[in-house]
């Protein structure tokens, strides 16, 4: 089937030729016709990447009033870079259309230009669902001319707390309106707003719902809990090529995880709330650009991310439930090219990974452990070329390296980075993926459970302003002073840590006393787990913090602090 065959006119079929769309996607043959011949309501499920927006973008613009500046169609997106590019598609699409005016209303971003397109008259409002209900309020904004109504990403706009806002949205579209409602998951969130607010809808799913792109790979690699940066980091080394999407659970770690990356050579950055509307723009332009390669994520920030040439999508933490995993994996695998996404979990996630396989009917490829030798010729290979180096030691590669020198055929930075690559490997240890023999622990009469020497421990003598604090975590569960770094930045904040004491069970470490209600209440609110097992944090038995001398009201001293 070809373009022309779907009825559109004219001058849509020569912007999309000049796009260089040749047949249109299995969603686009499915949505388009229905909504050119029907003013029913539609619910279409498909992942991302499958052409959602040509699919209702096509026919909506066929469609338009030209003569009227009107607003006749709405579109809702979750994020303020799905609005943006969105509103780009819709301007190629359109080219040859003119007088079309398509706008953009998004939040962190200067609110006069929109204003001073909504004076002018747009046919087709792009929006995100908090700036459009401002400009509502204040009667800026005027829908009474809808006749479509495009809900794209309706499931992320609901995961992000839209609910409320899109509620009020709905409620000011006339009722007469299309609706159509896209979406790659069906959580009971879209269904309920499907009853609600849609009348009788078709539905059109192109393949099964909840499932998973067949152009991606799905892969796990297992690692200890200790080797968990360590995993990431040879698995980058053995991908130069790559070109993707790091997530992470938390701001702290996302900036974390990047900032490693960056200090062991790797072109990355992070994306993350707390970074600046300026500062993420500036991260987009050059990940587009290919300046950098990596983007360490959460997945709040990465909403509305969408690259068609993304080669890895890696979850540095496992998402707790499919309907993340399954965006996550969709930002990979796009426009016809084939994806990896690459969980990396140690040995008591692994009920988390088999939880998502089983709900989603997929089984995950084991991806073994890169060894350094395998790094090395693989840096060497892709230095040189075609060379054949499968049967190279690291030392052998090593003196290669030393003989060459940059070059029209040799660039200065990747040879660099080849030699600071294989120089680490040389020395550091392989990882191995295969449990740890824990000796069982032998009971005694006088022996106490966990809880008893916890509430028991008599703390040491502590820093100054410092205060002891105790996790139900330890040796057993491969717990690092690193490892607990990590965790304790999940607060949204550097903690910095005093002394540290890991023993089997339990983690002794200080905190400064003014931080420590917030660390304890952060992870009563956040429930979190370590090692697989729930972590706890208390204070340490009758743990108090160290008081300073109260000074002689006589010596006129004044009290440290």
């Amino acid at each position: 089937m070809t373009f022309s065959q779907l009825g559109l006119r004219k001058e849509l079929l020569d912007g999309i030729e000049l796009l260089g769309f040749t047949a249109p996607t299995a969603i686009q043959r499915e949505v388009i016709p229905f909504i050119l011949e029907e003013k029913r309501d539609l619910v279409a499920l498909g992942q991302t990447g499958t052409g959602k927006t040509g699919a209702f973008g096509f026919p909506t613009l066929e469609q338009i009033d030209l003569e009227s500046k009107k607003t006749q169609a709405l579109i809702l997106c979750p994020t303020r870079e799905l609005c943006i590019q969105i509103t780009h598609d819709f301007k190629n699409f359109s080219k040859k259309l003119p007088g079309l005016r398509t706008l953009a209303l998004y939040g962190g971003a200067d609110i006069r230009p929109q204003l001073d397109g909504l004076d002018r008259g747009a046919q087709i409002i792009v929006a995100t669902p908090g700036r459009l209900l401002d400009l509502m309020r204040t009667r800026k904004a005027k829908l009474f001319a809808v006749e479509r109504l495009v809900l794209d990403e309706a499931d992320e706009m609901l995961n992000m707390g839209f609910e409320e806002d899109l509620n009020s949205i709905l409620d000011e579209v006339p009722p007469a309106a299309q609706r159509l409602l896209f979406s790659a998951t069906m959580p009971q969130r879209v269904t309920r707003m499907m009853h609600n607010y849609m009348n009788d809808p078709h539905e059109i799913t192109i393949g099964e719902r909840n499932t998973l792109s067949e152009l991606v790979e799905h892969q796990v690699l297992l690692v200890h809990a200790k080797d968990h940066y360590a995993g990431l980091r040879r698995v980058l080394d053995a991908t130069p090529g790559i070109y993707g999407l790091i997530f992470c659970r938390t701001k702290a770690d996302t900036q974390l995880i990047s900032d490693r990356l960056h200090n062991d050579g790797f072109k990355t950055a992070a994306l993350h709330g707390d970074l600046l509307h300026e500062e993420r723009e500036a991260v987009m332009k050059q990940f587009r650009a290919h300046q950098v390669k990596i983007v360490v994520a959460t997945d709040v920030a990465a909403r509305g991310l969408h690259f068609n040439d993304l080669t890895h999508v890696i979850h540095y933490t496992i998402p707790e439930d499919q309907n993340t995993y399954t965006h996550r994996s969709g930002r990979t695998g796009r426009a016809g090219k084939r994806g990896v996404s690459l969980v990396i979990i140690h040995a008591r996630e692994k009920f988390k990974l088999e939880r998502i396989e089983k709900i989603l009917g997929q089984t995950f490829k084991k991806l073994p452990i890169p060894s350094g030798e395998s790094i090395g010729r693989i840096q060497l290979q892709q230095l040189l070329h075609k060379t054949d180096v499968s049967n190279a030691s690291l030392e052998e590669i090593s003196a290669t390296l030393e003989k060459l020198a940059p070059s029209e055929d040799i660039d200065a930075d990747a040879l660099m980075k080849a030699h600071n690559t294989v120089d680490y490997y040389r020395v550091t240890p392989e990882l191995s993926s295969e449990p740890e023999k824990v000796k069982p622990r032998k009971k005694t009469a006088g022996s106490m459970t966990g809880r008893e020497a916890r509430e028991k421990h008599v703390p040491r003598e502590m820093t100054e302003g410092m205060i002891e604090l105790v996790a139900n975590i330890g040796k057993r569960n491969e717990l690092s002073a690193e490892g607990l770094s990590e965790l304790m930045n999940q607060c949204g904040k550097t903690i910095p840590l005093g002394r540290i004491n890991i023993v089997e069970m339990q983690t002794y470490f200080e905190v400064p006393y003014p931080l420590s209600h917030e660390i304890i209440n952060h992870f009563k609110q956040n429930p979190t787990e370590y090692g697989g097992r729930p972590l706890n944090v208390a204070f340490a038995g009758n743990a108090k913090p160290m008081k300073t001398k109260k000074p002689n009201p006589r010596s006129g001293k004044r009290r440290n602090k």
